[in-house]
């Protein structure tokens, strides 16, 4: 597997289709389920962002994006998010992203990664990151909208690099 920065020429389309089916499912990201294709384009290809994306044998299976997590004071530190083929799933993907993630910040500068909104139900999602360094620093309650369960927490994770 190689992640590598993602082409919005040529990685478009796929990225697309792992983004839709993420946010289709209302219950690990804000992003609204019936985000068109465009819109996703100021969602994760943004000019403030980098986006990569993980491959193998030419397919992508997943993808991230890192950015400031606030503009001028607040630049030094990071914010990412990730999403993952569901294909892929169980295959450690998110933990190769998250890895990855974490050196390209250091290189690049920055102090620390923070999550604004991780979803308190998306218990996969807490295990890896708290494997990784990351601790809840703080709690929305019910700041969640959970396409199933209603308004559920939702948590601030930060990780000092």
């Amino acid at each position: 597997m190689k992640i590598r920065k993602a082409s919005i020429t040529h990685d478009y389309e796929s990225v697309w289709s792992i983004f839709s089916a993420v946010v289709q499912t209302g219950d690990t990201y804000a992003y609204p389920p019936e985000t068109t294709m465009t819109e996703m384009k100021t969602y994760w290809f943004a000019d403030a962002m980098t986006t990569f994306v993980i491959e193998e044998d030419g397919n992508i299976l997943g993808t991230y994006i890192i950015k400031p997590n606030q503009p001028g004071l607040g630049n030094h530190i990071a914010n990412c998010g990730y999403m993952v083929a569901p294909r892929a799933h169980g295959r450690g993907i998110g933990k190769k992203l998250c890895e990855h993630s974490i050196a390209f910040a250091r290189e690049s500068g920055y102090k620390g990664i923070q999550f604004n909104i991780v979803v308190s139900t998306n218990e996969v999602a807490l295990r890896l990151w708290q494997k990784s360094g990351f601790r809840i620093t703080g709690i929305t309650p019910k700041g969640f909208r959970h396409k199933e369960l209603g308004f559920v927490d939702t948590y601030v994770m930060f990780r000092e690099l």
